[in-house]
Parts: C-alpha cells; structure tokens; sequence
C-alpha cells in the first residue's frame, strides 16, 4: 500500500480513492503545478489534504469560503489533524498568534482568506515557514473571465514568488476553456497541466418544467420523487413561506438562509443530513461542503443568473450515482427577471462611486489612509442613512471588490473565542489567590484543548450549563477575565465586514476600468442568456447543452432528461436525432433550401429526415421564407 492509501485509510477510512483524485494527488506531491477540474461532489479537499499528510510541513488553503474553511478545519481537527483559518473575521493578536503557530507549532493546513495575502504580516511570516503546498480552492476567482472574479485572488502571483519552489495545486467544480487557460496564466505554472473529470452526470436527469403555478408543480414533483431534496428560491423571505407550505400538504420541509442563527443552522444541516428534516428550502447559502450522497431532487423555483452556479447546485443530487432529477422551474416572467438583473447587478458608475464615498464617511475614514482596515457593516443602517436602496449597495460593494478598493464580506458569524495569555505556572499562582475564577478555569481547561497556543471558539451556554449557572454568569467570568489579563475573551459576532484593501481614494480617483464594470457587464449578460437559452430550448439534450457549455462539445445526449424522453417518442434514438438534426442545421445556416432539396441533401431515409423536421418546426428552430424555403432561426 502506497503513502497516499495509508493516509487514506488512516485519516478518513477509505480504502480506494474516486476517479482522478490519485492522479491530481501523485502529480501535486511530486512538485508540478497542476489544475483539477472536478465537479460538485468530486471530493475535491481530498486532493490537497493527503499529499498534504504524507509531505513535511504545512499546506496553505486559500479559499474566499468562510464557512466551508470553518468547516473543513473543524473536521480535520476531528481527525486529529492540526489546522486552523485565518480570515478578515478576526483580530490582528489572532492571525499574529495562528502565523506563529504554522512556524512553530507543527500545524498541518493553514487555511487563509484571499484578502490576507497581500498583508505585509503574512508574507513576513510566510518565509519562516516550511511549506509543502499551495492549494487554491475556487480557482475560477482569479480569472476576470470567471463568473466571480476577485482581484484578492491576484495577490497570489506574489506569494508565489516568495516560496517559488512550492508546487501550487488549483482546484475548481466550474470553468470554461478560457477560465481554464487564464488560471494557469494568472497562476504562473511552469507548464500547462489540467486534470479533467468530466462533466457528464449520467445518473442525473436534467428537466426544465414550464410552470406559472409553481407551488402546484413543486409539490407535484416531491410526491412523486421520494427521498431527500433540495429546493433552492430567490431570496430569504421565500425560504420561510415554500417551507411552510410544503408542511401544510403534509411533507416534512424546513429552511435555510444566511440570515439564521448558526446554531440553528447548524440543527437544520444535521437534521437534513441526517434525514429527519426531508427537504431543505434555500438560498445558494445552502449547499457549500455539503457531501449528502442521497439527494434524489434538486428544484429551482427561479433559475440562477449562471449556468456555472446552477450547474454546481444542480450537481448536489445523486452523488451515490443513483437515479435523481435536477428540476428548473420556469416561466415568461423568470426571462424578464433575469433580464431586469443585468442592471440591478451593474448599478450606474456615478451611483458606485456615490456609494463608495458614503461608505468612507460612515466609517469616518479620511482620504489616504485606512488600507488594511476591517470594519463591522450594519448595512441597514448604511441605507436607511444615505437613503440607499440594499441591493444597490449591496452589487456597487461587489464592484468596488472586484476593482480592488475593498472586500466584502456578508454576514460573518464568529463565535466567542478564549485565548490564555497567562503561562500555566503564573495562571496557578492566580488560582491560588483568586479562589472565586479557580472552578470556572478548570472548567475551561477540562471543556477546550489548545487555549495556550491559539484562540478557541467557546460556547457560554454549554458553559453555563456545566456549572450550573446562568449565561449573565459566564459572561462576568470571561469578561473580569480579559479585564485582568487572564485570557484574551473575544464575544460572539455576527456582522458583514468590509476591509479596505487599499486607502481610501477621493472620488475624483475613483477609477471603474472596462475590465471591472463594462466587459464584467457584457460577460454577465451573456451568462444570462446562456441560462435562458438552457431554459427555453426544447430541442437540445439538457445535458449536451450544460456539458457543451464548459467545453465538452463530443457529449452524448444524455437519454434520461425532458428533451431526450420527448425525442424517444419519434421513434429515433438519440444518436440518429443529433446526427440528422445537426446535418439540418448545418445545411440550413449555409443557405435556405425547399424541403424537397433539403431530403434530397441529407442522406438519410426520408421518413426519419420528416420526424426530425416536424420536431424542429414545432419547436420553430426552423421555419419558412416568403419564397417557401427552409430557414434555421435559432441554435
């Protein structure tokens, strides 16, 4: 058994790796940059984490999840894997503390926000440590072609420089071709090197419903398919009202959204899970480092504005390879929404450059200074004080991100952290004196490991429980605590944060580049249309059209989706429909022709040639001129 099996087996208890995670693997831990392009559910962390543990030193993670690096450092942590997350979250003696523990402390994984890359601090630090790995999480992010560029990502390049003997390891579930090519560029490889799984689900039918009652067909669907399902809506407000009324009729539904509580959240994820909750109504908040093979439905009430995002929430159905259904729910009015968010999504220049000046006086940030700063964002109070609209400021922040002023981050739940700052001997010289705190530091010393070398998140409650006292209780014990030098105590917050990534500019400087608004503006538009092209072509494999759409042009159509099983009722198999119908259309977008011409032209029999036409007219892919020929109208 080789290293990378026995690491397998040890940490995670599996005897065989999935298709492709091997080969990413051997090719990281013998030093060559290499790109892993592997869709949702692929295993993707499994690819930097083993070589990871079989190689001397510490693997960098750098990815812009906040959750799914709180979550992924909280499973190794079970596995008793050192490893820890620095983000915009947290306090400068935090990520001071936690840079000395990858130098020091013999930690494995260091997972790291983009927007702390180009940090003077982390790349002081980043030379005294001994690294094995760079890993890019959500590589799509440093191409400007990507669907959620982020200029952070960019800071990269340097880092490289720095370590430039460490291999890098990237790792996405979506990219187009050109987002492929850019990411190595962007990534400096040495040489070109991609590791492609492909994107054929072939266990998973893709099916657009056309519905104005979407309520009716929802409910529609989930009695028909049984077993766990995701059902993903537009905003926060929907969640709640999809969810109760899948309860009235009887199925056992919950929901989730950003906006909760973590531990509630945290309740729903497990119950789901766990299968005592069966359906999960959502925002896409729902869904990240989720890894619940049993999915057998996926349904969109209203479709993404990507296919690379709905292609990734999509993808969380039948990842047991078993028969499952990805379900797009549309209507007229999806296309005028989708529409409508082109320019909801680019607010106007001057309007961005009105924001970013407001958002400077609210923090009473002067001009030329504030690079670095992490603010708490009460964006409610923002607009209710610059009488702006929220989604206004909310895709303007998004903008000022990706040209490289700020970052922003929405709604990050912290919980309380304790970090002791006395040595042991000098805190049992303190317990000796202070009898009043010496029950309640045994208690924090017997319920969390590692309060010494970093900070640990702790829960109040759980401890007010332990020692039978109440929340108020445990509070005045952290706090008197701090207060007297015993601990560093850092109470629970759950804020958006924006950090300036560079001084404040006057308005005047303030400079939106083609590259960040206008091209970003024509690459979403043509992301929208390409959803709406999915969603209202009726003669096109499903899956063809997704799979085509990430640069697999040779994929068979998929037989299992809407258009496939309408397709089965010609009487053609699906190898004959795509072979005569793209004989038609390559003949009809050369030149119209009579429909006799035309079944003299393509040189199969008739009869087959007819259905298929009958089937393209229906459809009004093709139609006649005023001179009675045959005209293709539109892919």
């Amino acid at each position: 058994m080789d290293i990378y099996h026995q690491v397998l087996k040890e940490y995670w208890g599996y005897d065989s790796f999935r298709s492709l995670q091997l080969d990413i693997i051997k090719s990281a831990a013998s030093g060559h940059d290499t790109l892993g392009l592997m869709p949702t559910g692929g295993g993707k962390s499994v690819t930097f984490q083993v070589p990871a543990l079989a190689l001397s030193g510490v693997c960098i993670v750098v990815t812009p999840l906040i959750a799914l690096m709180k979550d992924q450092v909280a499973n190794l942590k079970k596995r008793g894997v050192k490893a820890l997350a620095i983000h915009s979250g947290l306090t400068g003696d935090e990520i001071n503390i936690a840079l000395d523990n990858c130098i020091f402390g013999d930690y494995k994984f260091l997972y790291l926000s983009p927007e702390r890359l180009g940090t003077d601090l982390f790349k002081s630090k980043l030379q005294q440590m001994e690294v094995c790995l760079l890993a890019v999480d959500e590589a799509h992010c440093i191409s400007q072609w990507g669907y959620d560029f982020r200029p952070s990502y960019l800071k990269l390049a340097e880092v490289r420089e720095l370590i430039p003997e460490v291999p890098v390891l990237a790792l996405t579930a979506t990219a187009t071709p050109e987002v492929v090519d850019d990411i190595q560029t962007q990534l400096k490889f040495k040489e070109k090197h991609v590791f492609r799984k492909s994107f054929v689900r072939e266990n998973l039918a893709y099916v657009v419903r056309y519905a104005e009652d979407k309520e009716k067909q929802l409910l529609r669907i989930l009695t028909n398919v049984k077993g766990s399902g995701i059902v993903y809506v537009r905003n926060r407000k929907k969640t709640k009202e999809y969810a109760a009324f899948l309860l009235k009729k009887g199925i056992n539904a919950s929901y989730f959204h950003a906006g909760l509580d973590q531990k509630l959240k945290d309740h729903r994820q497990k119950a789901w899970t766990e299968g005592s909750i069966r359906v999960m109504v959502c925002t896409n908040a729902f869904g990240m480092g989720i890894d619940k093979p049993d999915v057998r439905i996926v349904v969109h009430m209203g479709a993404p504005d990507s296919l690379e995002g709905y292609f990734q929430e999509a993808g969380r159905a039948g990842r047991d390879g078993r028969k499952a259904f990805a379900v797009l729910l549309w209507s007229d009015h999806d296309k005028s929404l989708l529409r409508r968010s082109v320019a909801t999504s680019f607010p106007e220049p001057d309007v961005i450059k009105r924001v970013y000046e407001a958002l400077g006086n609210f923090f009473q940030l002067a001009v030329g200074s504030g690079e670095g700063m992490v603010y708490d964002f009460d964006m409610g109070r923002f607009c209710a004080g610059y009488k702006f609209n929220i989604l206004t400021v909310f895709n303007s922040l998004k903008i000022l991100q990706r040209a490289g002023y700020i970052e922003f981050t929405e709604e990050l739940e912290l919980p309380s952290r304790v970090h002791f700052v006395m040595q042991r001997e000098e805190l049992f010289r303190f317990q000796d004196r202070n009898e009043s705190f010496d029950g309640f530091i045994k208690l924090l010393l017997r319920s969390y490991t590692g309060v010494f070398t970093e900070y640990v998140a702790i829960d109040e409650e759980l401890l007010a429980s332990r020692l039978q006292k109440e929340k108020r209780d445990i509070y005045n014990y952290l706090n008197r605590m701090d207060h007297l030098r015993v601990i560093r105590y850092i109470p629970r917050k759950k804020t958006p944060l924006v950090v300036y990534t560079s001084r404040r500019e006057e308005i005047r400087h303030l400079i939106l580049g083609k590259e960040v608004y206008q091209l970003r503006k024509e690459g979403y538009e043509r992301r929208v249309q390409s959803v709406i092209d999915y969603a209202t072509t009726g003669h096109v494999c499903r899956s063809k059209m997704l799979i085509a759409y990430f640069g697999e042009s040779d994929a068979p159509a998929c037989g299992v989706c809407d258009v496939c099983l309408q397709v089965k009722k010609l009487e053609l198999d699906d190898h004959e429909f795509d072979v005569i119908r793209e004989a038609i259309q390559q003949l009809l977008q050369t030149k119209p022709v009579s429909p006799d011409e035309l079944l003299i032209e393509i040189k199969k029999p008739q009869e087959k040639v007819e259905k298929v036409l009958r089937w393209l007219e229906d459809y009004e892919v093709i139609g006649e001129n005023e001179q009675g020929e045959l005209v293709w109208w539109r892919n």
